[in-house]
């Protein structure tokens, strides 16, 4: 996860009180960090959305979308202070959100979709999400993000 994440992009006690709200924040980080147009972002983030939530259910989303002028997978992490409506499949509110951006490269679709397995995985470990869910600290949420794991079949 080192490579799709850094200090700077984790945001840990993002208040916000609506789905859109959660995007346009995280479109704003995301943009200091990629150099790209916040809108940009965010409407990339609002198109995926129209096609489908990105609320995985157990509290998490993970809104991600592709943009022509990125050089490279970039990943952001929100914890929020209160849980927010995401339309998730599990219809439980969302105090999760992983955001993965992707270059739009034809050629880099397979590695889009590896790194969202792998985010996906990660934020499967009840164990993970819950230490998350109780610290505020960066340093603390960029260690349990980035932390060295055994592998796993998806």
């Amino acid at each position: 996860m080192v490579d799709l994440i850094h200090p700077g992009g984790i945001i840990p006690n993002l208040k916000v009180t609506s789905k859109k709200q959660a995007l346009q924040e995280m479109a704003r980080r995301a943009a200091d960090l990629t150099g790209q147009s916040e809108r940009e972002i965010f409407d990339v983030l609002l198109g995926r959305e129209r096609l489908g939530t990105t609320g995985v259910g157990h509290g998490i989303a993970i809104p991600h979308g592709k943009l022509p002028y990125l050089d490279r997978l970039y990943g952001g992490f929100a914890r929020l202070c209160y849980s927010i409506e995401f339309e998730s499949i599990d219809e439980r509110p969302v105090d999760l959100i992983f955001l993965l951006l992707a270059p739009e490269l034809a050629e880099t679709n397979h590695l889009n979709l590896e790194a969202l397995a792998r985010v996906s995985r990660l934020l499967r470990n009840k164990g993970i999400c819950d230490k998350l869910r109780r610290t505020d600290r960066v340093d603390s949420i960029y260690a349990l993000l980035t932390a060295p794991r055994t592998s796993q079949a998806a």
